[in-house]
């Protein structure tokens, strides 16, 4: 199949050096909180990639959940493919493709684990059919059927009967410790904006890319 002829101009606005924030984050906050005002669906999706135990590239979307202390926070299984990989090699990278609004961000990094308070905390406020999939889930192994895995989602529900569902210990969050960010604002006649921030010490430096 062929989708050459597929295309379409980039016309939503520019991304200019005044409009640069001294660290991504603050910039990265505002493009945010604007996917989640333009009411995208899944705003806070994001690409992740990692490189697995046989040293091949993988990628799969997870939830950005929040950014704090110089880094992008989600949560998975720490038994998953993607844990089992960031085990072995924590360098990743994340990608939001926020195409609804012209624009990408590329974070570059190390991913480290979260603390288990951090993770308690998060775990408890998540609704209560998220945390049994969270028991019920061995993430990334076979699994013969749907039903089996029904089955096992509902021995759970009968195993915590009305109690709280505590977090388990195979669940938990990383965060990607950024060291490069790279804003993308498309542009009209592929003249797109892009922008790298990269860590140098304690400060920010920022470059301004061709397209």
């Amino acid at each position: 199949m062929n989708y050459e002829d597929y295309r379409r101009n980039y016309v939503l606005g520019g991304l200019r050096s005044d409009m640069l924030t001294d660290t991504p984050f603050a910039l990265f906050a505002q493009w945010q909180q604007q996917a989640i005002d333009a009411d995208l669906k899944d705003p806070t999706a994001v690409c992740l990639a990692t490189l697995d135990t046989t040293g091949n590239l993988w990628q799969r979307i997870v939830l950005l959940k929040t950014v704090n202390q110089g880094g992008f926070v989600f949560f998975t299984n720490y038994e998953s493919n993607k844990a089992r990989a960031l085990a072995v090699d924590s360098r990743a990278s994340m990608l939001f493709p926020w195409n609804e609004l012209d624009r990408q961000v590329t974070v570059t990094g190390t991913v480290e684990k979260i603390s288990e308070e951090e993770s308690d905390e998060y775990f408890a406020s998540r609704p209560r059919a998220s945390q049994i999939g969270a028991w019920a889930s061995t993430q990334s192994n076979p699994i013969g059927s749907r039903r089996l895995l029904e089955n096992n989602y509902h021995k759970v529900v009968e195993r915590f009967n009305n109690a709280d569902v505590p977090r388990p210990p195979h669940w938990g969050g990383y965060r990607l410790v950024a060291s490069e960010v790279e804003f993308w604002q498309g542009g009209e006649h592929r003249l797109h904006d892009r922008f790298r921030y990269v860590i140098d010490g304690d400060r920010w430096q920022t470059t301004r890319l061709q397209p």
